[in-house]
């Protein structure tokens, strides 16, 4: 296994009005999110920043690859420990300080719902979230809080 792996995305800005951005009212937020083989995402700022609330914005997409990696590396961990998940839903929810200069990430809590089949297994199930916290990448490049907060249920 390669020792780096790289990523690369393009970023293609769409919203000039015609004026560039002659003042910061003179243009749009939108911009394009693609690689290659894969499905565009169209993307903006937050609305509070002027940008199209009807599109994903960086702080939510930043969000989604928190979830998204542990979510990955908890079905990855339970899958080895022999663990059926059934279902797995997250709605994690991001902090972001406008009081700092420049604003920042202050917390992030995930708020996974997964769903066994086995009563015997909702302990290590439990456990397993503190594991793959510890190896998602994306957890582990950032420098603020992000909690777990798993409920279990057995179906």
């Amino acid at each position: 296994m390669e020792l780096e792996q790289v990523y690369e995305v393009k970023i293609n800005w769409t919203g000039n009005l015609g004026e560039g951005t002659r003042d910061y009212a003179a243009y749009s937020r939108n911009y394009t999110i693609s690689a290659n083989n894969k499905i565009d995402i169209q993307a903006s700022s937050d609305s509070i920043f002027r940008g199209d609330a009807r599109l994903y914005n960086p702080e939510e997409l930043f969000l989604a690859s928190v979830s998204s990696c542990h979510m990955l590396w908890y079905l990855h961990l339970c899958a080895d420990a022999g663990i059926v998940i059934e279902s797995y839903t997250d709605n994690p929810v991001g902090q972001l300080s406008l009081q700092h200069i420049p604003a920042k990430f202050t917390k992030i809590v995930l708020n996974p719902v997964i769903s066994i089949q086995q009563e015997e297994n909702v302990e290590l199930a439990h456990q397993l979230h503190n594991e793959a916290h510890k190896k998602c990448f994306i957890a582990n490049s950032c420098n603020f809080q992000i909690l777990v907060e798993p409920i279990i249920k057995v179906i």
